[in-house]
């Protein structure tokens, strides 16, 4: 059996990366190494973790594109369930995040917003399916 277990995002500075998510999505920490290089947050079932620029590059030989709010987000993005859409998009702004689209009704009948993390990772905040 296979299970996908969790995401690691490559950033700058763990503790500030995990420090926004805290504040801007109310997730807890789990840890963050002594040489703080990787880091995890509590955010359910599928871990969301943190990993230094200069760690991940120990682990790939060619190195990476690196994410930033200079440029277009990638083509990917991570998912975030709440009932109240408008106002967890709202706290995350004020938290430091960066809106690239506001709350909308879809057709599927979610209500979906846009935005983007300290280090320009892309964000949907959505209602349940």
């Amino acid at each position: 059996m296979i299970r996908f277990a969790y995401t690691i995002l490559y950033v700058r500075d763990v503790t500030a990366s995990i420090t926004f998510y805290e504040k801007a999505f109310g997730f807890s920490r789990k840890f963050i190494t002594p040489d703080n290089t990787y880091g995890e947050l509590l955010t359910g079932e599928t871990t969301l973790s943190f990993a230094a620029i200069t760690l991940a590059v120990t682990n790939l030989k060619d190195g990476f594109i690196e994410s930033s709010n200079a440029n277009k987000p990638f083509a990917q993005e991570i998912g975030f369930t709440t009932d109240n859409v408008e106002e967890v998009y709202k706290k995350a702004i004020k938290a430091g995040a960066i809106p690239e689209a506001p709350a909308k009704f879809k057709p599927q009948g979610q209500t979906v917003a846009y935005v983007r993390d300290i280090d320009g990772f892309l964000i949907e905040i959505c209602t349940p399916m």
